[in-house]
């Protein structure tokens, strides 16, 4: 069987071999609301400690958390955002627009917003091109490869 050489230089399969499993997704969400203990990743998503261990450890390896020792005894780490994480944040963004655009949900008004800090109003992302400042999704696009 002959590899497909477009899902090797493709940087969408290749993000999927990250973002493509919704707990590493929760886990990145909960990691940007401030989160880093073992424990509290469990509490908030409710997954089993194993399955949790697997994908911290992905997250890890993949250099979007670091693990980082806050007790000596007993022996704790805890998981902090790297700046690759850190620049996950705007990913997670448009896919929870695109969820609250395109998904229904039983109890909307119950649906968290994310809030700006500096001007407190609803953070509303968009995705623009930097090099014609036109929004993703309103002009055809094709496929090139140098």
């Amino acid at each position: 069987m002959s590899k497909n050489i477009s899902l090797e230089v493709c940087p969408i399969a290749k993000s999927l071999s990250v973002f493509g499993d919704a707990w590493s997704i929760l886990i990145l969400r909960d990691a940007h609301s401030g989160f880093t203990r073992f424990d509290q990743f469990r509490k908030s998503l409710g997954i089993a400690p194993t399955m949790l261990t697997k994908r911290l450890s992905v997250l890890v390896d993949e250099g979007l958390l670091e693990k980082r020792k806050y007790s000596e005894h007993p022996p704790r780490e805890e998981y902090v955002l790297t700046q690759t994480g850190k620049d996950s944040l705007p990913v997670l963004f448009v896919i929870g627009a695109w969820g609250r655009k395109h998904k229904s949900f039983e109890n909307r008004e119950k649906m968290p917003i994310f809030l700006d800090t500096e001007k407190g109003t609803e953070i509303k992302p968009i995705v623009i091109d930097q090099v014609t400042g036109a929004e993703i999704g309103t002009r055809a696009i094709h496929q090139h490869v140098e």
